[in-house]
């Protein structure tokens, strides 16, 4: 098996080589072709350009990975079957194992959420399914979504319904089936899927999805390469949704989704009906959409049945009985080894029992002794003490703001202001100016009228979602930190400081760039910490962090005694840390009445009688 698994690696390096050579042939005819268009175009084919040859790094860098990459497993279910049984699966990445003879099991129907700590190689797994190192049959095709569409002259509504390699594929493959079994339930499925891509069905299905997901009608006009990379990774997702694939791979597909996006996406893949694998770290997400739950945990794959709440409620359940089995086990091993020790030469009689007792003993470990339940690491976030500061700290005075004399108002005449025990979560659509806002506070923008007045002495640290484009990637976090903090002379103290976020042993020492996401993530949580700031702005900090700590994070915002303004699309951190829900919608700033459960369920409402209307 692993010899065919590396003609079809080396296949799969060949076939990326040869896209590589006709992108960059095409980029040669497109720049030849742009040159006689005006300066604006000229600035936009520089742009394309330079996004061109960040999508040929990005291209590079996916095939290194691929490389570095060593993977094994035997398919064990029906070469014909919709379900998925991989049996001995081993999965190395630059010589660390990442999983060891583990097995792995997708059924048709069911909706998977994979879980496991930063770094135990989620998005890894993902990937070799993606590029089929996993010897998954042909006849199962998988969409895995990685990064958004490439800018284009294209409109968005185009690229969600440009599906033609997807419609040739399935003709081929419906064909193959109704030769071997005209009767296969897999057929019968192809069709439907043949039907629902159909061109006259297809753009009323595309509308609907990219609706869906924040876009206007008249944004779906728009060409490509005018959207930011947040809402070209929306028409990836939106295409990822139209293709429906036999399989489904997400890999925290609400990183760039506003909460009213989220809400949708949930209701949307709550009825997807083949095999979905799903990364999250919103708890509150994969209660809504997993059927199923993948736990990445010492190099095993573990399944349990149910969504997110069930799955902690029975892997308790099962970790006691497991604890309880093993401390019984030491007992009884203790008290028989003890037995021997004492009457193992003593009279006939006492002898021939503890010879008897160590037959039992030696049965017992030939059968396999439980193992000793090995929690997760935990980790504790920390903010230090910033001292008091009179209030107001921040006062926003008649504040109106827009981007040019061009466009429309973001914010007409707010008025607010912010202490240190202020505890806000900023909630409303995207482009209703959320991030805005929090940069107007921070000195970034200026209003356009009014007046912003902060106390002299205020320090605000502000956590965004490009944070991570600051580090130096070949230094390591130890190396990064010591660099940006000179005052901390000692290696040790700092090493100390950095493990409290999560990141110990090898991780320090390791260059930034082989870190996951989430691992350079909390190097920058370490980094705005010791800033000291009085007030927190964090703008999206739950992106590429795991579960375990997003709840340190929470409960470090909660021990902190400064104020804290959040943007976020995570429910269930927004529950455990804000006092106040405003709502950033139609140039103003209201305050939500009830609780964050409150607003979600509004948004539901909101999306149901949408739909009604659609309809």
């Amino acid at each position: 098996m692993p010899s065919d698994l590396a003609k079809k690696k080396a296949a799969k390096k060949k076939e990326a080589a040869k896209a590589r050579q006709r992108t960059k042939k095409s980029d040669e005819l497109n720049e030849e072709g742009d040159q006689p268009e005006s300066q604006e175009n000229g600035a936009h084919s520089n742009d394309d350009n330079g996004v061109v040859s960040l999508t040929k790094e990005l291209d590079e860098f996916e095939l290194r990975k691929t490389e570095a990459r060593a993977v094994t497993g035997v398919l064990a279910s029906h070469p014909n079957s919709t379900d998925v049984h991989i049996s001995s699966l081993s999965l190395t990445f630059h010589g660390q194992e990442l999983l060891a003879d583990t097995s792995l099991e997708l059924n048709s129907g069911r909706r998977y959420g994979l879980i496991g700590l930063n770094g135990t190689g989620k998005s890894m797994l993902l990937s070799a399914i993606g590029h089929r190192e996993i010897p998954i049959p042909e006849h199962i095709d998988i969409y895995h979504l990685t990064r958004e569409m490439a800018p284009s002259d294209k409109t968005a509504l185009q690229c969600v319904m440009e599906v033609d390699e997807e419609r040739i594929m399935l003709e081929k493959e419906a064909e193959r089936l109704a030769h071997e079994d005209s009767e296969c339930e897999k057929l019968m499925e192809l069709y439907e899927r043949l039907e629902e891509l159909d061109a006259d069905k297809a753009q009323v299905r595309a509308s609907r999805i990219l609706h869906g997901l924040g876009f206007s009608a008249a944004m779906q006009q728009k060409k490509l390469k005018d959207f930011s990379g947040g809402w070209r990774m929306r028409v990836a997702l939106a295409r990822a949704l139209f293709i429906k694939p036999f399989m489904l791979l997400l890999d925290e597909p609400t990183n760039h989704l506003d909460l009213d996006a989220c809400v949708w996406l949930e209701e949307e893949l709550k009825s997807f009906k083949r095999i979905l694998v799903l990364i999250s770290h919103s708890q509150d997400f994969l209660n809504g959409v997993c059927t199923n739950i993948i736990h990445l945990h010492q190099r095993k794959l573990k399944y349990y049945t149910g969504n997110y709440d069930q799955y902690v409620k029975t892997r308790a359940e099962l970790e006691e009985n497991q604890m309880k089995r093993f401390n019984w086990e030491q007992d009884q091993m203790a008290h028989m080894k003890n037995y021997i020790a004492r009457f193992g030469h003593g009279s006939a009689k006492l002898a021939r029992q503890a010879q008897s007792k160590e037959k039992t003993l030696q049965k017992m470990v030939a059968s396999g002794l439980t193992e000793k339940v090995v929690n997760d690491k935990t980790l504790s976030f920390y903010f230090p003490p910033c001292g008091k500061i009179p209030p107001p700290v921040i006062m926003v005075q008649n504040v109106s703001f827009k981007y040019s004399d061009n466009t429309p108002h973001i914010y007409k005449n707010l008025e607010f202001g912010i202490d240190l025990d202020t505890r806000v979560a900023l909630v409303g659509p995207n482009g209703a100016g959320k991030s805005t806002l929090l940069k107007l506070l921070m000195g970034e923008l200026l209003p356009t009228d009014g007046m912003i007045r902060k106390h002299s002495h205020v320090k605000i640290g502000r956590y965004h979602q490009h944070l991570t484009e600051q580090l130096e990637l070949d230094l390591s976090p130890l190396e990064y930190m010591m660099k940006c903090f000179p005052e901390i002379k000692e290696k040790e103290e700092m090493r100390k400081i950095i493990g409290r976020y999560g990141l110990t042993g090898k991780q320090q020492v390791s260059p930034i760039r082989n870190l996951s996401d989430g691992q350079k993530c909390r190097v920058c949580f370490a980094w705005l910490a010791w800033q000291n700031p009085h007030m927190l702005f964090l703008d999206e900090p739950t992106n590429h962090l795991d579960i375990e700590t997003i709840d340190a994070l929470a409960d470090a915002i909660n021990e902190f005694d400064g104020g804290m303004m959040l943007v976020s699309h995570d429910f269930r951190l927004i529950q455990q840390v804000a006092q106040e829900i405003w709502v950033c919608e139609k140039q103003t700033i209201t305050k939500w009445k009830s609780g964050i459960l409150g607003y979600k369920e509004h948004l539901k409402t909101k999306i149901e009688k949408q739909q009604v209307h659609a309809i």
